[in-house]
């Protein structure tokens, strides 16, 4: 396939000219890659930076994919490593022989925008809160400031109409009666303002705690009632803190359902979702507050274990995975024997790695293997 750049894609030649894949002479793509001699040979980051560059394109080219933005984007984060999840589902895909067409890979990217989307949404919720904690802190200052003027008002109306009554000041009664006349009428309106300030603050508050409840409900997996991929990286943001902190150990694992599209194929996808649903009750058995298991997407769960070694968490795991193995299933609304339902997993040590974003990896690398030794497993990173 002969790749060109053109006026209209010059946004994809600048990136290619960046990732140095096209003849500075002829425009055309550099099938191959030499790593770097010279004086860079030993430049380790930028030995890396080929090696991912040819790594990103052979992929699109053996794929016969267009070079676009969106392939691009989708092929960096498989491998940088910056989404383990999405590498083992392409992985997978080409594993089963399905291989990976464009339209496949749309689909994809439309799932990973939407997921941008939510984080979007998350800080347009947080600058609201804000927004809210200002309204309401500015209001209550007023309401008080408005409730102490009328306290001061009332108290002069009173000296007035006292006054209305002394002998001394008949004369002049007239102009005190219209002051105080006038006094009471904006003590009634300072009231009413301090009232209106008073049910901003409950509508504030309300406002709050509905907002409180959708950011709960966009956090949960509506399918499992497990918290989703989003509260997970929140989780293990402040565990990985905490737990460093403590010097406590930090495992992470990642699991899949064992020839789930087997089931969505023979018994449909109503049963699939049960027998997702069935996984979610499984790992759920093992989890409390230092074990937090959340729903990844598709068929895959992901589980973080605080104070618990690799080992251990695995073995937890694995005994998970042993009582479901046991079990026959029935599909209760054809009654036809779903068979031997199970999962795999890999687990790994979080604090055995530099960065978060690499345990993840190396778990779902495990994973991938346990995959690949029979299924039905779990695997150490």
């Amino acid at each position: 396939m002969t790749i060109k750049a053109t006026s209209s894609n010059e946004p994809v030649g600048r990136l290619l000219d960046w990732l140095g894949l096209r003849n500075p002479h002829s425009g055309a793509p550099i099938r191959e890659i030499p790593p770097p001699g010279g004086r860079a040979t030993g430049d380790l980051a930028q030995q890396a930076r080929h090696r991912l560059a040819q790594a990103i394109m052979s992929f699109l080219l053996d794929h016969d994919l267009d070079i676009s933005a969106s392939n691009l984007s989708l092929a960096h984060s498989v491998f940088s490593g910056t989404n383990p999840g999405l590498a083992r589902r392409i992985n997978a895909r080409i594993a089963s022989g399905e291989g990976i067409s464009q339209s496949w890979l749309d689909e994809l990217a439309k799932e990973e925008a939407a997921a941008l989307d939510h984080s979007e949404i998350d800080r347009i919720v947080a600058r609201l809160e804000s927004n809210l904690d200002a309204f309401q802190t500015h209001t209550k200052a007023a309401r008080s400031v408005t409730s102490d003027y009328g306290s001061e008002l009332e108290r002069h109306v009173l000296d007035l109409e006292h006054l209305e009554h002394l002998e001394q000041v008949q004369k002049t009664g007239q102009l005190v009666s219209n002051l105080a006349d006038l006094a009471k009428v904006m003590l009634e309106r300072t009231r009413r303002a301090e009232d209106d300030m008073r049910k901003s603050e409950d509508e504030a508050k309300a406002l709050r705690r509905s907002l409180a409840r959708a950011r709960r409900d966009a956090e949960i997996d509506y399918l499992t009632g497990l918290p989703n991929r989003r509260a997970f990286e929140v989780l293990l943001e402040r565990h990985h803190a905490e737990a460093r902190g403590a010097c406590e150990p930090l495992s992470v694992a990642f699991c899949d359902i064992d020839e789930f599209k087997r089931v969505n194929d023979i018994h449909g996808h109503e049963a699939g979702d049960r027998v997702i649903k069935l996984i979610a009750d499984t790992l759920s058995k093992i989890s409390d507050d230092h074990c937090h298991v959340a729903r990844h997407g598709g068929e895959e769960f992901v589980m973080l274990f605080r104070g618990l070694p690799p080992s251990e968490a695995a073995k937890r795991l694995d005994e998970a995975r042993q009582e479901l193995a046991e079990r026959r299933l029935i599909n209760r609304k054809t009654d036809e024997p779903f068979g031997q339902i199970t999962f795999s997993g890999g687990v790994a040590d979080v604090f055995g790695y530099s960065e978060v974003r690499e345990a993840l990896k190396a778990a779902d690398d495990a994973l991938y293997r346990a995959k690949q030794a029979g299924r039905n497993r779990i695997e150490l990173a």
